[in-house]
């Protein structure tokens, strides 16, 4: 559909706020949030005034003379985000036509229980109990996981399959404590699976967090954390209380797939929850990108100079740099996790399972090795599916 200076727009009805930086505008129809400089946002009320487009953009021009201004092109990524509704009088076709998010999203969850976990004193336990952790970790090093703490039963496949359901209950809980913070603000959430590198995850759509400021937001994001504190105080205590029972491989299994994803979090060269916590707080929400763009102009041949840098970051120079400093620090953490845990389980399993194959043990665990190869056959191809699952819907 064409758009000329003289065509006649008429937008979907937008709420816009400002935010640190720019301003977030939300289309509600389809849920969808758009972040937009304080000249996108003058252009768009002047649409919605009904102001023609030859107007303002001489108007634009005027009052931003620094920016680039050219009113066609601007109104014609509206039509791409699907934020025209009518051109001309014309109804603007959209390629897929979304519900409204609020629609649904576990609105069966009360927001008094959600205010329950999530309110201002809570946040303050949550905090004390990261720090109590972190004192009780340092005070007792017999604490700290080891790679052995998986390894409970002489069967590999009851230590896989006990670890992938503690593992699994673990990150409902976490995914739990987003949808109760979210629901604290009478909020819509959404959850669904995937997977991060290896692991298979759950993941929930907090999108609806753009209606709130950002501090509030912070507090969405970190909710699945704050849970996990709640949880490792209470293993600490039992293994404090109770360091000879039997249940205590299993409390060492919790700390362990904590303190992994504890770890994991800080790796920065993933969309995880404290890197969003990291942009929603420097209110640069395409750290990510820039950093890697960034990164990447270092391994061309022509590099690029500092003076060139800072113009094509403008203003978040000196986040992006910093930024990618801990992305590469998040990429060495994940190489200390593997080297630390991950490859000595899997030299220990496999190393177990060619022995009992073997015959170096008797008929039971030459069966439980079998068992073993087609489990990690199955789940090889679960990740498989939904690694092709995910790039089919980007």
């Amino acid at each position: 559909m064409k758009v000329s200076l003289q065509s006649e727009i008429t937008l979907y009805p937008l709420s816009i706020r400002k935010d640190k930086k720019n301003y977030i505008v939300e289309e509600p129809i389809s849920g969808d949030f758009f972040e937009l400089p304080e000249i996108g946002v003058d252009a768009i009320q002047r649409l919605e005034k009904g102001e023609n487009l030859a107007a303002i953009e001489k108007a634009l021009k005027e009052h931003y003379p620094e920016e680039e201004v050219d009113i066609i092109e601007f109104v014609e990524q509206l039509v791409e985000l699907g934020l025209v509704q009518h051109v001309d009088g014309v109804q603007v076709h959209r390629e897929k036509e979304k519900q409204a998010k609020s629609e649904s999203g576990f609105l069966w969850i009360p927001q008094w229980m959600g205010r329950i976990f999530f309110n201002s004193l809570m946040n303050k336990v949550y905090l004390l109990l990261l720090v109590s952790n972190i004192f009780i970790l340092i005070l007792n090093p017999e604490f700290f996981p080891h790679y052995k703490d998986i390894f409970l039963f002489d069967s590999m496949v009851l230590n896989v399959l006990t670890y992938l359901l503690i593992s699994l209950v673990l990150i409902v809980i976490h995914e739990f404590g987003h949808i109760l913070a979210i629901r604290s603000q009478d909020l819509p959430a959404k959850l669904s699976i995937g997977n991060r590198l290896i692991f298979i995850v759950f993941e929930t759509d907090l999108t609806q967090a753009w209606k709130l400021d950002p501090k509030k937001r912070n507090i969405l994001y970190l909710a699945g954390m704050s849970i996990e504190q709640i949880i490792l105080f209470l293993s600490f205590g039992f293994m404090l209380l109770f360091p000879n029972a039997s249940f205590v491989g299993i409390v060492s299994i919790i700390v362990l797939d904590i303190f992994i994803k504890s770890i994991y979090q800080c790796c920065f060269y993933m969309k995880t929850d404290v890197y969003y916590v990291v942009e929603n707080v420097t209110g640069c929400y395409n750290l990510m990108e820039s950093g890697k763009v960034y990164l990447r102009s270092f391994l061309k041949k022509h590099r690029k100079s500092a003076k060139d840098h800072k113009e094509m970051f403008q203003d978040e120079w000196n986040l992006v740099r910093i930024y990618s400093v801990f992305y590469i620090i998040g990429v060495f953490l994940t190489l200390l996790l593997t080297f630390v845990y991950f490859i000595p389980q899997l030299y220990y399993m496999i190393t177990t399972v060619y022995l009992n194959i073997m015959g170096a043990g008797d008929r039971a665990a030459f069966w439980d090795a079998i068992a073993f190869l087609v489990q990690t056959m199955l789940m090889l191809i679960l990740l498989v599916y939904l690694a092709r699952k995910k790039r089919r819907e980007n």
